[in-house]
């Protein structure tokens, strides 16, 4: 509910499918919009709240990074959540000011953007919530990127407690751009190649409009980096193997995994348009459409162990994983001036489909006549219609300025489902290995294990399907006593369909300018955010391996729905609201028209919040998942509201730039982030959980670990362009400060990893007026994190070893790119 590039004029110029930033003041802005009501625009710098904006164009240049990790890389109060667990690959959030998806809002000119139909679940986030998928948004026509790093729930809705990004499309009406970047990871296994590919086209409409569009298509491949697995015992017997099982464990080869980057396939499409029907009305629209199909690999599955098959799998098996996905959003609206009053209506529809499903994987229990691939295991759902009218207008009332005065309303539906994949999924076939079934027999009279493996599935029982409408209003002022101080006042109203009922917040922001260089500015803000859909309902079983103790383990454990018979019996209770205050303190120097400092304090406590409990197995819980026609051998867990959490730290900008003439012109900035999250409170254990198996906590010091120390303290981004033409040369090198990662209850297993720096090269050339080559690396010294965890002695997967790394564990990538801009 924020104006932005709809109600834009179009560029003056074209964008270039591959330049660096072009000139502007040392703030490097422009000017911004998000978080502004009015027509009162302004440049970073003198925003009163602080902002970080990003060019199209430095998205592009982040290799073989996906959208979310490009900004990652890019700011540094943004970290990219690297999972490599198979399925949960797919969809990597970002955590901002050390919040989860959850508190970041984003925003496609200024418009609500919807989620992903996949949740969270696995290291880094296990907040059960489905994020908005950044890596779907079409990087051909972003145009810019701002980031609003300040609490804004009280302008735009509950999901904008730690800040809003807001992508800005392209809006030529000409020219024409497109680029090709195609790369390889240093080192690794696996497909180390991928590319890219965009062009995007700008066109005038009517009379002053204008339509952009573009199109994107890109291929990663499948690559892990993990290390050889120690236990050689492969055939045979896993503890004593004879000398014919000996013979055939050195003809393995150790590869135990191939966890790491998922194979994506992508392609999407998009446009922008305006089209002025008067002098004060105009029509806009813009859209996205894209599909992605993924495989991710998994844990091997031993020869001699219980789900494999000599018939079958004579040497093992590593499962995959495939998810195929359809995505889309279209936007319709009017902008114009009524009396004085700037108003804009518009109404968007956005949908995420995924289907799961395996081209390789088996569910032991079916014996070894079972199906080998499946092609349906579980399919996820989420639509979104939101609706909204914005208006504002100036007044003068004597002040030193005009007092502006904003409100609005928004209607939003979602829909959150899941369906049931094929019963062969997670049935229980009762299968007892028989002689001839492996290599010496050494699992005769076993039961086989139940479940596709390494997949999440999804029964009749765990089906969900919830609606909820948000119907909500606010008011904003903004107004200066004096000329140099600035007083901005919101409220929101919000009423939920469900349980959550209605809630009121608000925001109190003000900046003082000293001089017409130095600043001070200051947010009071209350946010209130609603249980996502998916966290009241959602169910799956899970068919993956966990890690119990500091090792990993075999396991099949159940995702139970908050309100299902299995939770409520093991004390799970209706979901309450989070709810959020937040401060931020800051200044603003700008020493000259060349160099800008900004420094801005911030804070966010928020309370009940929403976690998934730690696995949970015991008398108890046998007792109740057999009770509710489950085996008894599953570990269970459910989202709860488990903890209160305060974050804390400090952002700081600086931008520099000098001309050097003939020598060119040369761009700096340094960005740092410090950020401490604490746990300032724990729930109890519910008592219906009775005592648990050795192992097993309902919230353990590794579920706190993810939201206390899972991100680094500190962050440090350094940047210089240089620009002489024909010759571009952008270096970037981020510093990703210790880590310290609690992987289990006990403090002895903690595993600590140093501060890195990561240094990224691009240099480019003009060969001719309309093309540009280029060359760069990304990680140019190929650093990896610490090798500080112990290797896994049955697969040797790196994610154990490298830990919950802020960057990419892959190492170093080198690309090329052609461009061409008309």
């Amino acid at each position: 509910m924020a104006r932005a590039a709809t109600a834009e004029a179009p560029e003056t110029t074209p964008p270039s499918a591959d330049t660096a930033p072009a000139e502007t003041p040392a703030d490097a802005s422009g000017i911004v919009v998000t978080g502004l009501r009015g027509v009162h625009l302004r440049s970073l710098t003198q925003s009163p709240a602080p902002v970080d904006v990003v060019q199209g164009s430095q998205i592009t240049q982040a290799g073989r990074a996906e959208f979310g990790e490009a900004l990652a890389r890019l700011l540094p109060s943004i970290n990219f959540v690297n999972n490599q667990a198979g399925v949960t690959s797919i969809v990597r959030p970002i955590v901002n000011r050390g919040l989860g998806p959850a508190y970041t809002l984003v925003l496609v000119n200024g418009k609500r953007r919807h989620n992903s139909a996949q949740i969270t679940a696995g290291t880094g986030d296990n907040s059960g919530v489905n994020p908005t998928d950044f890596d779907l948004i079409p990087q051909g026509l972003v145009g810019q990127v701002e980031v609003l790093k300040d609490s804004a729930a009280a302008q735009y809705g509950s999901d904008a407690v730690a800040g809003v990004v807001n992508v800005k499309l392209r809006n030529a009406d000409h020219g024409f751009g497109a680029q090709f970047t195609a790369g390889s990871l240093y080192q690794g296994q696996g497909e180390l190649q991928s590319w890219k590919a965009q062009a995007d086209a700008g066109f005038k409409l009517g009379d002053g409009g204008f339509l952009h569009i573009s199109a994107d298509g890109r291929h990663r491949g499948m690559a892990w980096w993990n290390f050889p697995a120690t236990n050689g015992n492969f055939y045979g017997s896993a503890t004593a193997p004879d000398a014919a099982a000996q013979a055939k464990n050195a003809t393995w080869n150790r590869d135990g995994a191939h966890n790491g980057d998922p194979r994506i396939d992508a392609w999407d499409v998009a446009y922008n348009a305006r089209l002025p029907i008067s002098d004060t009305v105009a029509l806009y629209s813009f859209g996205t459409y894209g599909q992605r199909l993924s495989a991710a690999g998994n844990n091997v599955r031993r020869e001699n162990g219980q789900a494999s098959f000599d018939s079958l799998f004579p040497n093992g098996y590593i499962p995959i994983n495939n998810i195929s996905e359809n995505d889309w959003q279209f936007v319709l609206g009017a902008d114009g001036d009524l009396s004085g009053w700037k108003w804009d209506l518009s109404t968007s529809y956005g949908r995420d489909r995924a289907h799961h499903f395996s081209e390789l994987t088996i569910n032991p229990s079916l014996g070894p006549n079972g199906p080998t691939s499946f092609g349906n295991l579980a399919t996820y759902k989420f639509k979104e219609w939101v609706s909204n009218l914005d208006a504002t207008k100036s007044y003068d009332i004597g002040l030193a300025k005009p007092l502006q005065v904003s409100f609005g309303a928004e209607y939003r539906y979602d829909t959150f489902r899941t369906v049931a994949g094929d019963p062969d999924g997670y049935r229980n076939g009762s299968y007892i290995y028989q002689s001839g079934d492996q290599f010496e027999d050494v699992n005769v009279g076993k039961y086989a294990l139940v479940g596709a493996q390494s997949s999440f599935t999804i029964r009749p029982s765990e089906e969900a399907l919830i609606h909820r409408g948000v119907l909500s209003g606010y008011g904003d002022i903004g107004l200066y006593p004096l000329r140099r101080w600035y007083i901005g006042v919101a409220g929101r109203v919000e009423h939920y369909s469900d349980a959550s009922g209605t809630t009121v917040g608000g925001k109190f922001n003000s900046r003082f300018d000293f001089t017409s260089h130095f600043a001070l500015r200051g947010t009071i803000g209350t946010g209130f955010r609603a249980p996502s859909l998916s966290q009241i309902a959602y169910a799956q079983t899970d068919n993956r391996t966990t890690i119990l103790n500091g090792n990993i383990v075999p396991a099949l454990s159940v995702l139970a729905r908050n309100d299902s018979p299995l939770a409520r019996a093991l004390g799970a209770t209706n979901l309450k609201p989070e709810k959020s205050v937040n401060f931020g303190f800051g200044a603003v120097w700008e020493i000259n028209r060349d160099i800008s400092i900004t420094a801005d304090a911030y804070q966010v406590t928020v309370k009940h919040h929403i976690i998934r409990t730690g696995n949970l197995y015991g008398a108890n819980v046998r007792a109740a998942l057999l009770a509710n026609g489950y085996t008894g051998t599953e570990y269970v867990t459910y989202f709860t509201n488990a903890v209160d959490t305060r974050s804390r730290g400090l952002d700081v900008v600086i931008n520099g730039r000098h001309n050097f003439d003939r020598f060119g012109k040369l761009d700096l900035t340094a960005s740092f982030n410090w950020n401490k999250a604490v746990i300032q409170k724990i729930a109890d254990t519910p008592g219906a959980i009775g005592s648990l198996d050795s192992g097993f906590y309902f919230f353990g010091r590794d579920r706190q670990g993810e939201l206390s120390v899972g991100n680094p303290q500190t962050k440090l981004v350094l940047t210089a362009n240089w620009a002489l033409h024909p010759v571009n040369v952008n270096v970037q090198t981020t510093r990703y400060g210790e880590l310290t990662y609690w992987r289990s209850q006990f403090s002895s297993q903690d595993l600590r990893y140093g501060a890195k720096w990561v240094t990224d090269i691009d240099i480019g050339v003009d060969v001719t007026r309309f093309a540009k080559l280029s060359v760069g690396a990304a990680n140019v010294f190929n650093v990896r994190p610490d090798a500080a965890g112990p290797i896994d002695a049955n697969t040797g997967v790196a994610s154990l070893v490298y830990g919950p790394s802020p960057f990419a564990p892959s190492g170093g990538y080198y690309y090329g790119r052609v461009s061409v801009n008309f």
